[in-house]
């Protein structure tokens, strides 16, 4: 989806323990942004390049960067766990040039809702199939990070919106959606229902990703 060797710099938003940047050539520009001071810390300790920088920051909101001319912009499996995808979106915008890419790799916004979608059985014509049970309504889903203390876990937040939703915030900031891509799971079940499993794993995408261009 994307060309690296026509990449020279690269903005990281929500870029957690620096993973991407590790997979980077050492010549590209790149900036890493997170809210989280300790992941900031986690990549600045296996930092790769000199010419590969970290900061903290919210994506969401105004950022430390002077740069205003990146190639391209990223989020990876971070946009659902932000309340503010516009000003997520819009920081893309704001810090990429003009013909710049957005990449946005996604949890599917239909196929994959916290607590709205699930696998089902129909057993009499022996498939598996997905079930959705809301879509169209945005949503902010608690979700526990340890299910297992009941009460007492801790809770983060997903934030479920339409592909509409998406497509209406890049247009809405100067973008143009180029391509995308639905990515089904490589997971291989074994045993006595692996063939029906593992055909409506190929049939049912768990992963989107939207390559955009700024205008």
């Amino acid at each position: 989806m994307i060309d690296f060797s026509k990449i020279k710099s690269v903005l990281d938003l929500a870029c957690g323990q620096g993973v991407f940047e590790r997979q980077l050539d050492s010549k590209t520009i790149y900036l890493g942004v997170d809210i989280s001071k300790s992941f900031i810390e986690e990549a600045k300790s296996k930092q790769k390049s000199l010419n590969h920088q970290f900061a903290v920051g919210h994506v969401s909101k105004s950022l430390p960067i002077k740069k205003n001319d990146f190639d391209l912009a990223i989020i990876i499996l971070a946009l659902q766990n932000i309340e503010n995808i516009n000003g997520v979106i819009e920081n893309a915008s704001k810090y990429l040039k003009t013909g710049g890419k957005f990449l946005m790799v996604l949890n599917h916004p239909m196929f994959r809702i916290p607590r709205q979608t699930s696998w089902g059985m129909d057993e009499k014509n022996k498939a598996q199939y997905r079930r959705i049970d809301r879509y169209m309504s945005e949503l902010n889903i608690p979700i526990s990070t340890n299910p297992g203390q009941m009460e007492k876990s801790e809770m983060t937040w997903s934030f479920h919106h339409p592909l509409s939703k998406y497509s209406e915030s890049l247009w809405q900031n100067g973008f143009l959606i180029e391509r995308i891509e639905e990515w089904v799971s490589d997971k291989k079940s074994t045993g006595g229902k692996a063939r029906m499993e593992n055909r409506s794993r190929e049939e049912i995408p768990m992963f989107m990703t939207i390559v955009a261009i700024k205008k």
